[in-house]
């Protein structure tokens, strides 16, 4: 019996780890896509509730203003800071970031929160500041 719990609890485990990583990636695919290479149609399809709002209300302000490759891009480089659980089925990281254009640096944070909507991790906020 003893051999039967343990194994159940380390399934269980393993599940919640794996999960936990699924939350992390589609976070972190969300910082890719919005702060790394600001592709915000991209960004927007891993969003859900307040984060696509978002996402809309920023696509509305550069309307008619093009990114592409000419435009100059700030590199930018980020690191995961704390992971936050709040729920089985909803969690918020905190990354940190760096972006340079050409000598100037900037450093932000970056507030992710994903939730898990039919076994999917969407972002369903997000929020900068320094």
């Amino acid at each position: 019996m003893k051999a039967t719990t343990a194994l159940v609890l380390l399934l269980v485990s393993a599940v919640a780890c794996q999960r936990s990583d699924e939350a992390l990636r589609s976070a972190q695919s969300f910082v890719d896509e919005h702060y790394v290479t600001m592709d915000l149609p991209a960004a927007k399809q891993l969003t859900t509730g307040i984060a696509t709002e978002k996402i809309e209300e920023e696509q509305q302000l550069i309307e008619g203003q093009t990114i592409d490759e000419a435009t100059l891009k700030p590199r930018v480089h980020y690191k995961l800071l704390e992971r936050r659980p709040e729920s089985d089925s909803r969690v918020s990281f905190l990354f940190q970031g760096e972006a340079r254009v050409e000598e100037l640096v900037f450093t932000r944070k970056w507030l992710v929160t994903v939730t898990r909507e039919a076994e999917v991790w969407k972002v369903s906020n997000f929020q900068e500041f320094d």
